[in-house]
């Protein structure tokens, strides 16, 4: 997501990653990687589980769970992925952004 960041700014899109680790390792990470979006700590997996994220200790962590939540604050899209990479490609999500615009 950091390579494509301009593109959801383009279509005036906030993105924020829900990390499973305290507050000192999220702004660490993402000082160290220079990361655009805004970085939220989950260390103990409340807002994870507020949103059905799947937990799977064989999987070590949590799986990846992404939403698109409009202006009003209604989930319009959601996608809970199976593995690191069952991920929606970003052109998908740039396209339900554009619909959900109009």
């Amino acid at each position: 997501m950091k390579k494509d960041y301009q593109g959801f700014r383009d279509r005036k899109a906030t993105i924020a990653v829900i990390a499973p680790h305290g507050s000192e390792k999220v702004r660490s990470y993402w000082h160290k990687e220079s990361l655009p979006f805004i970085g939220i700590p989950d260390p103990d997996g409340r807002l994870g589980q507020l949103y059905g994220q799947e937990w799977s200790l064989v999987k070590l962590g949590r799986m990846p769970a992404l939403f698109i939540v409009d202006q009003k604050g209604a989930v319009v899209f959601s996608s809970y992925a199976k593995n690191m990479a069952d991920i929606p490609e970003n052109e998908q999500l740039w396209q339900l952004l554009e619909r959900n615009a109009q």
